[in-house]
């Protein structure tokens, strides 16, 4: 019976620390910013798609949402972009941006980069966020056989 109670206190115990320390780490968690450098891969669609425009990807969490998309002609995508929080954003002119290119090595992107063209295509697709400060990046990279080839990238 005495074994039972000191069980009984132990387990008692053990769930509290385990509690608190559960709420420890989601208070950390709360406060905690965003990386300064990510990235994130994406599949791309399968073959014999419905024409039109089809989900790609999807990539959430407390600091961004990420959807990869794509256009579908024939059955097979022609062209892939990203929404940003629900929204397209406006394409950032003049390419990658100045100040990226450690980050993009860190992340496996071969600087200097070599851009696509008006449609972005790939074996796979990888979105890299730089964030500088309060000024975030998104770049949309599609994989042709060893290259990450630019596709765009805009404000978040």
């Amino acid at each position: 019976m005495v074994r039972a109670r000191v069980f009984s206190a132990v387990a008692t115990i053990v769930l509290l620390a385990a509690g608190g320390l559960a709420v420890v780490s989601a208070d950390a968690a709360e406060g905690k910013e965003p990386p300064a450098c990510a990235a994130i891969s994406f599949r791309p669609l399968a073959m014999g798609a419905p024409d039109g425009e089809q989900d790609a990807g999807l990539y959430k969490s407390r600091f961004v949402k990420i959807e990869l998309k794509a256009t579908v002609r024939g059955g097979a995508p022609d062209t892939y972009y990203m929404l940003i929080n629900g929204k397209r954003p406006d394409p950032l002119a003049g390419g990658v941006p100045k100040g990226t290119e450690g980050c993009l090595k860190s992340k496996h992107v071969a600087v200097p980069v070599k851009a696509q063209g008006n449609t972005c295509t790939g074996n796979r697709f990888r979105v890299v966020i730089e964030r500088t400060g309060d000024h975030k990046t998104a770049m949309l990279f599609g994989l042709q056989g060893n290259d990450w080839l630019f596709c765009s990238a805009a404000k978040i």
